[in-house]
C-alpha cells in the first residue's frame, strides 16, 4: 500500500508463486523492479531461481528487492548474487524504504 501511495504502479501476483511465474508475470507486466516478500526461509533457493529466469527471459537488467526475515550473511550472499537491496523487519522506515526502491530503478536505467 505505501509503494502506491508513494506512486508506484503496484502489479500484486499473490502468494506462493513458483520462479517461472514470478518471471513470467515480470515479463507479462513489463516491470521496471521486482520486488520479493520471503517469510518461509527459502531465499537462498527461490531468489537465486527467480534471478536466473529474468536473465534468461533477457530480463537480467530488471531489479530485485528482496524483503523478509534474512540473515545478514544470506543477505550479503543474495546482494553478491545480483539482488539490489535486501530489507528485513530491522528496516522499518516506509519513507526511507521507497526512496531506496526508487534509487533502485534509478540506477538501473542510469538515471543517476
Amino acid at each position: 500500500m505505501r509503494a502506491r501511495d508513494a506512486g508506484f504502479e503496484v502489479v500484486y501476483q499473490g502468494i506462493r508463486l513458483t520462479p517461472d511465474q514470478i518471471v513470467a508475470a515480470a515479463a507479462a507486466e513489463d516491470v521496471h523492479c521486482v520486488g520479493l516478500s520471503i517469510l518461509s526461509g527459502s531465499h537462498m533457493e527461490l531468489v537465486p531461481e527467480v534471478l536466473q529466469g529474468l536473465e534468461a527471459a533477457g530480463m537480467g537488467d530488471v531489479p530485485v528487492i528482496v524483503g523478509g526475515i534474512i540473515p545478514t550473511s544470506d543477505a550479503k550472499a543474495l546482494v553478491e548474487q545480483g539482488v539490489a537491496a535486501v530489507y528485513t523487519p530491522k528496516d522499518f522506515g516506509l519513507t526511507e524504504i521507497m526512496g531506496g526502491i526508487v534509487d533502485v530503478i534509478r540506477k538501473a536505467n542510469e538515471l543517476d
